[in-house]
C-alpha cells in the first residue's frame, strides 16, 4: 500500500485537480490523504453565502462530501484564511500566503511523518492559474518533501496549458462581459514538453464529478468552473476531465 499526502490550497482544488488520480489510487488500495491550507472562505460563492465565517464552515463540509466521493482516508487542515486573488486580497487575518514558509512546511511534514508518506503532490510553479494561495502551496510542497524525516515523492499537480491558452486568447478580449471573472494571461499551468505523467481517469469520471458536485457554493451563481464542467455532455467530459497531469520534483 502506498500512502499518498496531496496538499491543496482551498476545497474544490482537490477535485478538480487530482479527483481522478486521488479516486483511482485509493480504488487502487492506496490511503489517500488530503491538507487544505485554508477553507476557502474568501472565494466566490453563491449568493447564500455571503457570510465568511458562514461559507468557510460550508465549504469544511463540501470538502468532507468531496473525500468520501474520492475514497480519502483522511483530511487535514491547516486552518489559514483564503488569500483571495492577487488583485482582490482579502482582508482576513491568517492568510495564508502571509504565513512564513518555514511554519506551513512544518505542519505539512508533520503530516508527512504522522503518515509515512510515500508520495507528496503539491502545484507547478505557476501555482495552475496564478493564485497565490496556490503559489505558496507549490513553494511550501517543495520545503516539506526536504523536511520530512522520509522524504516523499513529490508530484506537481498541472495541466497543458496548450489549449487554455488558446481559449483564453479568444475570450480576453470579451472580458467586460464577463463581471467577476478573472481572466489570467498566458503564463499558467506547464507546456507539454515538462510533463511528467499524463494520467488516464476516465474511468474514474463518476467519483470526479461526485466530488466537484460536493461543493454546492461553488457551482452556483454566475458563471463559474465547476458549474459549467457539471453541465458537460458525458463524452465532452470525458475528454475535458478524463485526463490529470503531473510532474516531478526530484532530490538527493
Amino acid at each position: 500500500m502506498t500512502t499518498i499526502v496531496s496538499l491543496h490550497a482551498h476545497p474544490d482544488d482537490e477535485a478538480l485537480l487530482t479527483g481522478g488520480w486521488l479516486a483511482q489510487r485509493a480504488a487502487a488500495g492506496d490511503r489517500v490523504v488530503i491538507i487544505f491550507a485554508t477553507d476557502g472562505n474568501a472565494e466566490l460563492a453563491s449568493t447564500d453565502s455571503r457570510c465568511v465565517a458562514t461559507l468557510g464552515h460550508r465549504r469544511r463540509a463540501e470538502a468532507s462530501e468531496s473525500a468520501r466521493a474520492l475514497g480519502v482516508a483522511r483530511v487535514r487542515w491547516l486552518g489559514h484564511a483564503d488569500s483571495g486573488m492577487a488583485g482582490s486580497p482579502s482582508a482576513l487575518p491568517d492568510r495564508f500566503v502571509h504565513v512564513p514558509l518555514e511554519r506551513a512546511a512544518r505542519a505539512v511534514a508533520a503530516v508527512l511523518d504522522e503518515e509515512d508518506a510515500d508520495v507528496l503532490t503539491g502545484y507547478d510553479a505557476n501555482g495552475g492559474y496564478g493564485h497565490p494561495d496556490h503559489v505558496h502551496v507549490h513553494r511550501v510542497a517543495r520545503r516539506a518533501q526536504q523536511l520530512a524525516a522520509r522524504r516523499p515523492r513529490l508530484l506537481e499537480a498541472t495541466m497543458d496549458r496548450t489549449w487554455l491558452v488558446r481559449l483564453l486568447r479568444v475570450v480576453r478580449p470579451f472580458r467586460g462581459l464577463l463581471p467577476g471573472v478573472s481572466i489570467p494571461g498566458d503564463d499558467i499551468f506547464t507546456e507539454p514538453s515538462a510533463l511528467l505523467m499524463r494520467i488516464d481517469v476516465r474511468d474514474d469520471l463518476d467519483a470526479k464529478l461526485a466530488a466537484l458536485a460536493a461543493h454546492h457554493t461553488q457551482a452556483t451563481g454566475g458563471v463559474r468552473t465547476i458549474r459549467l464542467l457539471l453541465a458537460l455532455p458525458r463524452p465532452l467530459a470525458r475528454q475535458v476531465l478524463g485526463t490529470e497531469w503531473f510532474t516531478e520534483v526530484r532530490h538527493d
